[in-house]
């Protein structure tokens, strides 16, 4: 079961970062609010910048039900808000502005190849924007559901509503120890349901007058007070028959928790991200505490930063779409910090074995300078040093270990060379970079030295990713 926790949407605009707006959204503003003359002391410029964006007033997220469609980015106005989202995800909310939007949804990774490019209506509440059907059209033709999510408190109670989504599917009915939930349930159509806290046997039937239809799904669901849930029925009855093998299933995700439970989720106050850099790992699911955080990572990967409360949190790393095969599974500490987890070495072993780092990031405004942080993850690398031009930036740095530097903005050329104690081994690699004043970077020296010999065809490379500026 995925708990699934508001988000907003950053964006870039003119180089400023603006939180809450989408592109499209310009124009079209009030000025109901500036009456006290404060528009007369306006310079020129900011005259002509155009009218504020609208205030977030709804939340969105999208729901990937159709079975027989690839992964998917997702585009509003022209804006990429979801990108490589597999089948049953259900995304976070995201904070819009109500009104009309262009919705585009393409192949991950393939503008032309769209399956959907409609103008939807965003009313100022929260929704759920579902794809479902099929794109092979043998039950139902794919398309895009809207439905209104009714986030509030349930009290004592819970909230349970159901989506249909199974293509070979008829109506259904639902029913829990002879009581019937919900009733004569269309493809496409969803209701919802409040129930006392506890645990239920939902039986899934085809819908008939008297809701006794041969049961031909059963699921185990155990409700918790105050907590809204959605449950999309996802998948064939028939996989076998189907344009795609994804079997019957119940895809039950939390929409809101009221803080039925005891205790209350603590507010978010540290940043995690995660950096994938094992060359012989395949891509891989992260899960903090059962929950999927990051899906299909691939290697060299540093994701973005993920809001999390601080404390210890279970940490598992499988296999890209397989939970069976699991790489990493430990509990680690979070500090009320900025971290990166960091997967290093080689699941084969033949130089570091496979393990997890933590690094806390520095993400403190260097000034007039910019910061660069080195992370030594080439498994068949020695100790290194990285000079430029004849200046001793990082010394003897052992495999796994991390260290940071603040420089004057320019162009360097990095010379990576394996650690001595006058620092002038042979440089092994160099790599250009230009770090700019006010920019906090982290480096990650990934693959190998000698790849022919290696358990993975991964080349020595300097891995450039940005911070904070």
């Amino acid at each position: 079961m995925s708990n699934h926790k508001r988000r907003t949407i950053l964006k870039s605009v003119g180089g400023v970062a603006v939180v809450g707006t989408l592109a499209g959204c310009t124009g079209g503003g009030t000025d109901e609010e500036s009456t006290d003359g404060s528009d007369e002391e306006m310079n020129d410029s900011e005259e002509t910048d155009g009218s504020e964006e609208p205030e977030t007033d709804a939340s969105l997220r999208v729901a990937h039900l159709s079975p027989d469609a690839p992964n998917v980015d997702v585009y509003l106005d022209g804006d990429a808000v979801l990108e490589d989202v597999p089948y049953r995800t259900v995304s976070d909310y995201l904070d819009v502005a109500s009104g009309t939007y262009e919705v585009m949804i393409t192949a991950a990774g393939d503008m032309e190849t769209v399956v959907f490019d409609e103008e939807l209506d965003v009313p100022a509440a929260d929704i759920t924007v579902a794809a479902v059907g099929e794109l092979a059209e043998e039950n139902h033709p794919f398309a895009v559901e809207v439905y209104e999510d009714d986030l509030s408190d349930p009290g004592e109670n819970a909230r349970i509503r159901l989506a249909h989504a199974a293509p070979d599917a008829p109506n259904v009915d639902v029913t829990a120890g002879g009581d019937v939930l919900f009733e004569d349930v269309p493809f496409g159509a969803a209701g919802a349901v409040e129930v006392p806290a506890g645990e239920y046997q939902l039986e899934v039937r085809p819908a008939t007058e008297d809701n006794d239809g041969d049961v031909v799904a059963s699921f185990d669901v155990a409700p918790e007070a105050g907590v809204v849930y959605s449950g999309f029925a996802v998948g064939y009855l028939e996989p076998d028959e189907a344009p795609a093998d994804e079997p019957f299933d119940l895809e039950l995700v939390v929409d809101a928790d009221m803080g039925g439970s005891e205790e209350s989720e603590p507010d978010p106050d540290a940043s995690l991200r995660v950096a994938h850099l094992s060359p012989d790992a395949p891509n891989v699911d992260v899960y903090l505490d059962g929950d999927a955080v990051l899906e299909d990572v691939p290697y060299r990967t540093v994701s973005d930063y993920l809001d999390v409360a601080s404390g210890t949190y279970e940490v598992m790393i499988t296999a890209a779409g397989d939970m069976e095969t699991v790489v990493f599974d430990e509990e680690l500490d979070v500090p009320a910090a900025e971290i990166t987890v960091a997967a290093v070495g080689e699941l084969a072993e033949e130089n570091e074995p496979f393990a997890v780092e933590v690094y806390e990031d520095d993400v403190s405004d260097p000034g007039d300078n910019a910061r660069v942080r080195l992370v030594h993850a080439a498994p068949d690398a020695p100790n290194v040093d990285v000079t430029a031009g004849g200046d001793v930036l990082f010394e003897d740095v052992p495999f796994g270990a991390a260290g940071a530097v603040e420089v004057p903005p320019g162009e360097y050329e990095l010379d990576v060379r394996p650690a001595t104690e006058d620092n002038d081994g042979d440089v092994v690699a160099t790599f250009d970079v230009a770090p700019e004043a006010g920019v906090v970077y982290s480096g990650f020296a990934v693959g190998y030295l000698a790849p022919d010999e290696a358990p993975a065809d991964e080349h020595f490379d300097l891995e450039l990713v940005v911070d904070a500026e």
